[in-house]
């Protein structure tokens, strides 16, 4: 069984891809994964569920890191989930301080990075997209 979360936006650039693309590419650049699945609205079959509006917004992507597998969608859903956020443990401070500044560029930080009593670095952002993320390194324990 593989666990994967899935990470949705509303956030439109106003180009086509729109905020799934480009959080897929970012990601994916920024974490040193591959996308293995890019499927837009106007590429799945008619129905009520899609709206001709959205025939250039993302209906599933899929990145792969490592063993690891997030999936992401554009919808107006995205305004009602809460209580997540994306996190990554990292074995070295530079690895957190590179993530964290890749990932919060445009974005929230919602706590900066720094010393915990749990980590040697930790911090807490929300990207430019919406997705929230916390980003561990090394364990204090």
């Amino acid at each position: 069984m593989i666990v994967a979360p899935c990470g949705c936006t509303s956030k439109d650039t106003g180009t086509p891809g729109t905020g799934v693309f480009l959080s897929s590419e970012t990601s994916a650049s920024t974490l040193g994964g591959k996308i293995e699945a890019m499927m837009t609205y106007g590429d799945s079959p008619p129905g009520p569920h899609n709206p001709p509006e959205m025939a250039h917004k993302v209906i599933h992507a899929r990145l792969v890191v490592g063993n690891a597998v997030l999936m992401a969608s554009d919808g107006p859903e995205a305004e009602t989930r809460q209580g997540f956020a994306v996190t990554l443990q990292v074995d070295t401070i530079e690895e957190v301080d590179r993530l964290f500044n890749a990932l919060s560029e445009g974005g929230t930080v919602k706590m900066p990075v720094g010393e915990t009593f749990f980590s040697k670095r930790f911090g807490m952002l929300t990207d430019r997209f919406g997705t929230p993320w916390m980003i561990n390194g090394p364990s204090k324990m």
